[in-house]
């Protein structure tokens, strides 16, 4: 009953609510969580012994900033898990509060000069809290907004979520732009790197007080009440049960970590690179113009799924992401003039990202839903993404245009998957989310 009334309906107050608490909460996640990347050095030269090698001090900064993509599959399945049985409303109130306290802490934690080895040991563990909690944050999310809105709505939800993470990317290197420039290297290193996390950890208290007027979403409500939740681990029965839809929602995050992390988070270290060689502040403009049209295009994606389908639309990006990267890439090793209208293209059809939320939650019965899209998009990610950087730096030392080959390939695979979802009637909204 409650599937044909969702179908029916258009999108009201609530609707709109609900969407813009979920895309600023999610916003405000990744920018904890990213944050860090921005002070590595800094928090490199505090929290580690002042006479340890320089590159030694930043592998281990950086090893703790990676320490954070290894936990999210444990942090995702456990609050999935309890999503799935207790429901979706408290475990997306926990997620955000997880993130917020160890943000927090980490802006007020005490240095190597204070505290010793226990410094960069508490900040390990802040770190790993924050993992945790981002492994929960965006399948929740999805789930949350999906069983919320009308299921005809679902691609421009997803899409607006998805581009509401990406606007947290963006936070997360606006800030550190301006404490940077706002504050001398000697404030920066006694006390105005604190600033960022403080900030954020605040911010993500304030969001967690606005997502208390949230209500459960109808689907779950109504499982429970008709007693059909799941009597087993949920995870259990994904694996056992729903395969398929777990290899879809892996293949699905793959394309979305490649757009991501090749055009976006690689990119800005890839143009200053010795075959491009831009500066650096053209580079990072040109980085935040792309990601504004990486919040575009997951709007116009979702949106345009809801029109005319997942499948064709999903089709249609991946083509269009492969192209415009592969033009944009090689035409920047001959000239940087055309950077800004190139890359913000690409941008544009990485906008694909907004969509791969809303096919990966249909391939889940409701029961299951949580626990089957966190498990697959957090252990995609975690292979996929911490590979990704490793594997292409690797690469590129003896092919220039080993990025294109990777987003070609991983282009064709998008189309590919839209074409198995055409033709399975999946992009013609007969997958039910109820």
């Amino acid at each position: 009953m409650y599937d044909t009334l969702a179908c029916a309906r258009r999108l009201d107050r609530r609707d709109a609510k609900t969407l813009a608490l979920s895309a600023l909460g999610g916003a405000l996640e990744f920018y904890d969580f990213v944050i860090f990347v921005f002070f590595a050095a800094t928090i490199g030269m505090l929290f580690f012994p002042p006479d340890m090698p320089e590159w030694l001090r930043l592998v281990q900064t950086f090893g703790i900033f990676a320490a954070g993509y290894l936990i999210r599959p444990l942090g995702g399945v456990v609050m999935a898990h309890f999503g799935d049985l207790l429901g979706r409303k408290r475990m997306f109130m926990f997620s955000i509060l997880l993130m917020s306290l160890p943000t927090l802490a980490m802006g007020l934690l005490p240095t190597y000069a204070t505290l010793g080895v226990l410094a960069p040991l508490l900040l390990l563990a802040m770190r790993l809290l924050q993992g945790a909690a981002i492994g929960g944050e965006a399948p929740g999310a999805w789930v949350f907004v999906t069983e919320h809105v009308p299921t005809r709505h679902v691609g421009f939800a997803c899409g607006t979520l998805s581009a509401g993470l990406a606007l947290g990317i963006l936070l997360g290197s606006l800030v550190a732009t301006v404490v940077h420039r706002q504050f001398s290297q000697e404030q920066l290193e006694s006390w105005a790197w604190r600033l960022p996390f403080i900030l954020g950890g605040l911010l993500g208290l304030v969001t967690l007080y606005l997502r208390r007027y949230l209500h459960e979403t109808p689907v779950f409500s109504e499982m429970r009440t008709r007693q059909q939740l799941s009597r087993e681990m949920p995870l259990k029965r994904v694996v056992r049960e729903h395969r398929a839809g777990v290899l879809l929602a892996m293949l699905v995050t793959w394309i979305l970590t490649a757009a991501i992390v090749v055009t976006t988070l690689m990119m800005p270290t890839l143009l200053q690179g010795p075959g491009i060689g831009l500066d650096r502040t053209a580079a990072l403009s040109a980085n935040s113009l792309a990601i504004l049209a990486v919040v575009v295009g997951c709007v116009v994606c979702g949106r345009l799924a809801d029109r005319f389908g997942d499948g064709p639309v999903f089709m249609v990006f991946s083509f269009g992401l492969g192209v415009s990267f592969t033009v944009f890439y090689v035409t920047m090793h001959h000239t940087t003039d055309y950077l800004v209208p190139l890359y913000l293209l690409t941008g544009f059809f990485v906008g694909i990202t907004g969509l791969i939320p809303a096919i990966a939650v249909k391939a889940f019965p409701a029961e299951v839903r949580f626990s089957g899209l966190s498990f697959s998009y957090n252990v995609a990610y975690a292979i996929f993404g911490g590979l990704t950087p490793l594997v292409l730096s690797l690469a590129i030392v003896h092919f220039d245009y080993a990025p294109v080959y990777y987003i070609v390939l991983l282009s064709l695979l998008g189309m590919a998957i839209g074409a198995y979802l055409t033709r399975r009637g999946l992009a013609a909204g007969r997958v039910r989310l109820n």
